[in-house]
């Protein structure tokens, strides 16, 4: 079956945010996929941008049953777009509904995965493959703080521009910093069950933004088989600071 064939007219994105984000975080994108034929929907995950739950309440399986919940009400196959920490919640997703209804996973500067690995695991393991900072300058480990309750943590706001929006103008800086939220950490916490009979047959894609402040993600790009690991030469938030480089990539992708 060719790609024409297989996605008809024009492909669909799911566009998954990551942690303290929204789907605000796409508005630069949808209209980009949109004027190439494409359908984009991004949509918030529970206790995020406009939903209302309480975010202490929230688990792993509350968010992956929100992009099962989009993804089988899509007429045809899709592809699932994850931005660092949604990496795990597509592919928790991908699991559930299975290949035939999964076109790909696309990475961007994301956590991905293999059986077993929660986003706290992944964390870790990068971290020991990266050399010490050296620049003086904060990074996202210093940067979270986390709630007296220990079921939540947000960014340091003084610190959220500088590693999330870097290379960002200060419009979109002011945009997105006002729009993060608190996070849920039992998700972050919580292993994946993959097998390779579903998530592991469905291809994947990264994308690797070479300058994140966040943390380098170039390790993560290589611990499960892509079938092409693409690079852009910016920030972490490629969505906002290079949205038609982002977007050509997207679409290249079959």
């Amino acid at each position: 079956m060719t790609n024409s064939n297989f996605f008809g007219s024009g492909k669909t994105y799911l566009l998954i945010h990551g942690a303290w984000h929204g789907a605000w975080c796409w508005h630069k994108v949808i209209p980009l996929l949109e004027a190439g034929g494409h359908r984009a929907i991004a949509l918030d995950l529970p206790a995020h941008g406009a939903r209302t739950e309480p975010a202490s309440t929230v688990c792993l399986e509350d968010y992956v049953d929100a992009v099962v919940h989009l993804t089988r009400e899509q007429e045809g196959p899709v592809i699932l777009v994850g931005h660092s920490m949604a990496g795990i919640v597509i592919s928790q997703a991908a699991e559930k509904i299975g290949p035939k209804k999964i076109a790909a996973l696309i990475y961007l500067d994301a956590f991905l995965p293999r059986d077993g690995d929660s986003l706290f695991s992944l964390v870790e393991a990068t971290l020991k493959q990266l050399p010490p900072g050296t620049d003086g300058h904060p990074t996202l480990v210093e940067g979270i703080l986390t709630a007296e309750d220990h079921q939540t943590n947000f960014v340091n706001p003084a610190l959220a521009a500088g590693l999330f929006y870097h290379d960002c103008s200060r419009e979109d800086q002011q945009f997105a910093v006002a729009r993060l939220s608190s996070e849920p950490i039992a998700p972050l916490a919580t292993p994946l069950r993959l097998t390779e009979e579903r998530y592991g047959v469905v291809p994947k894609y990264f994308i690797l933004c070479t300058q994140s402040k966040d943390m380098d993600k170039t390790f993560l790009s290589t611990r499960v088989p892509c079938k092409k690991v693409y690079k852009l030469a910016g920030g972490h938030s490629p969505f906002l600071s290079m949205p038609e480089s982002l977007v050509k990539i997207l679409t290249e992708i079959e």
